[in-house]
């Protein structure tokens, strides 16, 4: 009898808290603690993927999508990141301890603590999804693009954040085992892309009845726009704030109401730096795309989007307000309120234009050419 597919990788993954205690209790130099978490993170994993497909699970696999390999691996490590998180929050004791100190002490930082919590439960859960529809032959794009769009964000975060950050004196080689993290994310993202997406079979007269309209007559669209607008703003607003502006509004902000952009671990200020350069052009884009018929790449970037945005907004918002971030550089209890107000329609505004995309995706489709639609056209 063979299992399915997914129910192996869960059931090897829950090998990885095992061996991070052997590492905790046995490894005693730094260099080892590389050798051995590479061994851990990246070659016990991909073994262990490949016997689970080859020995386990399947008779047949020629065609398998090589992303599979790189989620297997990945669902290891999630676990691994959840262990830790765990055992920073006082849940656990025992696994981490000696990798802090001599591997990578900047996981005990707030934001690596939230970050690890939605790896190892949301990443966790997406790739288990996406393995289990993948070998059902069903279509999985959408949740890879997600998880495309999160790893991506956080990595180019975290990454910079540690090296210029407080822990930038502080590096060991193990440090380095990310550089997969940031560098598969991005070749999956890539191979994702490149495939033509599946469009829906809708109607020609159902387009172009669609595409007519402008934005003035479709009010969930004009809605969205105004939302984007609002949201470019805050990006500029907020990336200013990151960037010292000396404008008594940007001081106020930065004092009064989220200090954790001053937090020397640098996270947020980099975040806010990625919000400047990189999600409002994309912003910008989407308002665009919503105006203009036809742009089928919404459907794509809305989601990869909604995944960076909702993986930094989480590490941001619980960072902002954990226990190991020092008291000066959480929300102040006054500003709460507005803070996690504004903090969240920023995140909920790509969450709502890639279900919009996906739940209604007329508009975006390829523009119907002038008279195609016609009875005449119909007849023959």
């Amino acid at each position: 009898m063979q299992l399915p597919v997914d129910i192996c990788v869960f059931l090897l993954s829950l090998v990885a808290p095992a061996v991070l205690y052997t590492m905790n209790n046995v490894i005693k130099q730094p260099v080892m603690v590389l050798t051995l978490g590479a061994a851990v993170l990246y070659i016990i994993p991909y073994i262990m993927s490949f016997l689970v497909l080859h020995l386990l699970a399947l008779q047949h696999w020629e065609n398998i999508d090589p992303l599979f390999y790189v989620l297997a691996v990945f669902s290891f490590t999630c676990l691994v990141g959840l262990t830790n998180a765990l055992e920073q929050d006082g849940y656990i004791s025992g696994y981490m301890g000696f990798y802090l100190k001599k591997g990578e002490p900047h996981l005990s930082a707030a934001y690596a603590v939230m970050m690890n919590y939605w790896e190892g439960v949301l990443h966790f859960l997406l790739f288990l999804i996406i393995i289990h529809r993948m070998f059902r032959g069903k279509s999985y794009r959408s949740l890879a693009l997600f998880w495309a769009g999160s790893s991506i964000a956080h990595q180019i975060v975290f990454i910079p954040g540690v090296v210029i950050g407080k822990y930038g004196s502080n590096i060991h080689p193990a440090f380095w085992r990310n550089t997969p993290f940031l560098l598969l994310p991005i070749w999956g993202a890539i191979l994702l892309f490149s495939r033509e997406r599946e469009l829906p079979i809708i109607p020609a007269d159902k387009i172009a009845v669609a595409q007519k309209r402008s934005l003035l007559y479709r009010p969930v669209d004009l809605i969205l726009s105004l939302l984007l607008l609002g949201a470019m703003a805050f990006s500029v607003f907020r990336g200013a704030v990151a960037l010292d502006c000396p404008l008594d509004t940007c001081f106020t902000y930065i004092y009064q109401y989220e200090p954790y952009l001053k937090d020397p671990v640098v996270f947020p200020r980099i975040t806010m730096l990625v919000y400047l350069f990189y999600a409002l052009p994309l912003l910008a884009a989407f308002i665009y795309g919503l105006r203009n018929p036809g742009c089928t790449w919404m459907l794509d970037w809305a989601i990869f989007f909604a995944g960076a945005i909702a993986q930094t907004q989480w590490c941001h918002i619980g960072g902002s307000l954990h226990s190991r971030t020092p008291f000066t550089y959480r929300v102040p209890t006054d500003k709460w309120s507005t803070v996690m107000i504004l903090n969240g329609l920023y995140v909920a505004v790509p969450i709502l234009l890639a279900i919009r995309c996906r739940l209604s995706p007329t508009f975006f489709m390829p523009t119907v050419p002038e008279g195609q639609t016609s009875p005449e056209k119909k007849d023959n």
